[in-house]
């Protein structure tokens, strides 16, 4: 590693960051303790993706008084939705770690010009998509072979709505780790708080049909739901122009000004690999998805229910990993290896324990939460057996999120997502094997768990290695 010195202007940069930050909503998470300075960052997320849970949650209860076939169509339709999640991660990823790297190592313009391409990038992908989904929203729903005509026709609406208008999406999802990278998550977290009240407040009016409004069904949860989104994108957006919002690095330059061709390059180059992972994930639960699919909608509906059920845990986690990527990006960029060390190893008991929490909680009260969604009796029994047995890894899997975002955050995403594609691929045979023995539908549900225990463990040993060979340096 090397040990010189850092310069006189970059001291005298961070001095006046931190001066700035005392005052302001940006943390700084090079100088201030590591406790505090982790806290402070994560909470605001942790709450928001807490907030997306009780959202999803509440839009499945509402889609759920329509019938399974209704929750079906929502999660087929979803899925296309998550795949996206993780065509914007390319933009999201390279240009909140390479900001963050900018501006722990005090090169504010470097970060600025970091941030403007990731922007630049993510309005085209969020375009592309958008006519892709809205185009061929009909063979892209028929993958899933759902069996009522109506299911496929509101499966085909919802994507249209919320495919079609994705750019939305994209953008607030890709401005909120911009802003968590310069230490800044409660602005994004007041955007998202509006976002998702204003969701829920349109959910029962569009959905249902309530007072004057007209009742759209499922096309009405998909418009609440892009509403909302461009809604949390214009609050953001306000912000950066705002008062408030003059430490912000996409203050400085135009965004149509065309950036060096190396700063895309680099945006890609650590985006990439994180934006391939995803999709793959994706890729891999919509072949299991169709598997599912040969138990009837209804085991359909009750996985996409648990999914969300199961967000308690995967969104919590992945804020934490928000909070932590960024942390790690700055303190990499500053040479302050010990802070980043100490920063994983306070993540690791705090969401080791939300784990535990979790898996009481499905074990304990799987029958209570199914019936809040379900009546019908197949749906109520599948998703209660899908949640004793998912219950067995969430620790692990908390413990994987996590390290990804730290691991991430020192440029490692190729290596995250070889391990990540290998093991998640493995659920696709072992599902498959176990399903056509005596357990049925529930060996798919032991796919899962069994490969998230395996990627907890194996990132986990990943983060010891490398803490003990890359890690050590000045500190």
């Amino acid at each position: 590693m090397d040990k010189t010195e850092p310069s006189q202007e970059t001291t005298e940069y961070q001095k006046d960051r931190h001066r700035k930050t005392k005052k302001g909503r940006q943390i700084d998470l090079v100088r201030e303790p590591i406790l505090p300075a982790l806290v402070r960052l994560s909470v605001p997320i942790m709450a928001s993706a807490f907030l997306g849970t009780a959202y999803n949650l509440t839009d499945m209860a509402w889609v759920g008084t329509l019938g399974s076939g209704a929750v079906a169509s929502v999660g087929v339709g979803g899925m296309y939705h998550w795949l996206s999640g993780g065509l914007i991660m390319l933009a999201r990823m390279g240009g909140q770690v390479l900001t963050g790297q900018s501006l722990g190592a005090g090169d504010r313009e470097q970060a600025g010009r970091n941030a403007r391409a990731a922007v630049q990038l993510g309005v085209l992908l969020g375009v592309l998509y958008g006519l892709l989904c809205f185009v061929f929203a009909r063979p892209l729903v028929a993958y899933f072979r759902l069996s009522g005509e109506t299911a496929v026709r509101d499966a085909e609406t919802y994507l249209r709505i919320t495919g079609g208008l994705v750019l939305f999406f994209f953008m607030s999802y890709l401005l909120t780790g911009l802003f968590n990278a310069q230490g800044d998550s409660r602005t994004p977290f007041r955007a998202n708080l509006t976002g998702l009240v204003f969701n829920m407040v349109l959910d029962p009016f569009l959905i249902r049909g309530i007072g004057p409004a007209p009742r759209l069904g499922v096309a009405g949860a998909a418009w609440a739901t892009v509403i909302s989104q461009g809604l949390v994108l214009l609050c953001l957006v306000q912000n950066i122009f705002s008062r408030a919002g003059e430490e912000n690095v996409l203050r400085g330059g135009s965004l149509f000004t065309i950036e060096d061709p190396g700063v895309y390059r680099e945006i890609v180059r650590i985006g990439l690999p994180a934006s391939v992972q995803n999709m793959i994930y994706t890729g891999i639960s919509f072949v299991l998805g169709r598997l599912v699919a040969l138990w009837g909608d209804h085991a359909l509906a009750a996985q996409r229910l648990c999914n969300q059920i199961e967000s308690l845990a995967w969104n919590i986690s992945d804020g934490f990993a928000a909070a932590i990527n960024a942390f790690s990006a700055q303190n990499f960029g500053a040479k302050q290896y010990r802070r980043i060390r100490e920063g994983y190893w306070i993540s690791f008991r705090f969401l080791g324990t939300w784990g535990l929490f979790i898996t009481a909680l499905f074990l304990l009260a799987a029958e209570p939460m199914a019936g809040i969604f379900f009546h019908e009796p197949e749906a109520f029994s599948v998703t209660v057996s899908y949640l004793h047995i998912i219950a067995v890894c969430e620790a692990f899997m908390c413990i994987e999120v996590m390290t990804v975002g730290a691991l991430s955050g020192l440029g490692l995403t190729r290596l995250c997502s070889k391990v990540s594609i290998l093991l998640t691929g493995a659920r696709i045979p072992l599902a498959y094997l176990l399903c056509r023995t005596s357990l049925g539908l529930d060996g798919i549900w032991w796919a899962y768990s069994v490969s998230s225990v395996a990627k907890g463990t194996v990132f986990f040993l990943l983060f010891r290695k490398i803490a003990g060979e890359q890690l050590r340096g000045p500190e």
